[in-house]
């Protein structure tokens, strides 16, 4: 099993704790893709633990992407090539007239792969049109066992993993 995979959940805590600690560090890095600023707010921090509003992660879908998000600030510094693009229709959660109402908005996607310390991870940067650039979510490397049919996470360490 990869050093990446879920082992209990005193670990669990400790991981989510340091992730948030170094995540509200981070508030912006320049990524010379797009020449500009990408920003790590809460939304990118809520969709690690959140698939949507109301469903949580499982504790091993969220420790995986926990424990890698002090990666994804320097893969956007080092990011000169694209990997990924793509555009649809999403509800966002905009405040008008004084309430949260769901509006259907223009969103794309950008995706940059990159391998730091024999880790293989994809950042997602998030653009709603109208909207600032942001950090949105960290996938690591996967792959299925065969035994078990279990995603199993790799750390690149093909002797361990």
């Amino acid at each position: 099993m990869g050093k990446f995979n879920f082992k209990d959940e005193q670990d669990f805590e400790r991981v989510r704790n340091d992730a948030e600690t170094f995540y509200a560090t981070v508030v912006k890095v320049r990524c010379p893709y797009f020449g500009e600023e990408i920003a790590f707010n809460a939304k990118g921090l809520r969709h690690l633990k959140f698939k949507s509003d109301r469903q949580a992660r499982s504790h091993n879908d969220q420790y995986s992407r926990l424990k890698l998000i002090s990666y994804a600030p320097e893969v956007l510094k080092l990011s000169r090539t694209l990997q990924g693009i793509w555009s649809k229709k999403c509800f966002e959660v905009q405040k008008t007239n004084n309430r949260w109402e769901h509006i259907l908005k223009d969103v794309t996607f950008y995706e940059f792969i990159a391998v730091l310390d024999n880790v293989r991870i994809k950042i997602i940067v998030k653009e709603v049109i109208g909207g600032e650039k942001h950090f949105w979510s960290i996938i690591p490397n996967w792959g299925i066992d065969a035994v078990n049919s279990r995603r199993i996470l790799y750390s690149g360490d093909p002797e361990h993993d």
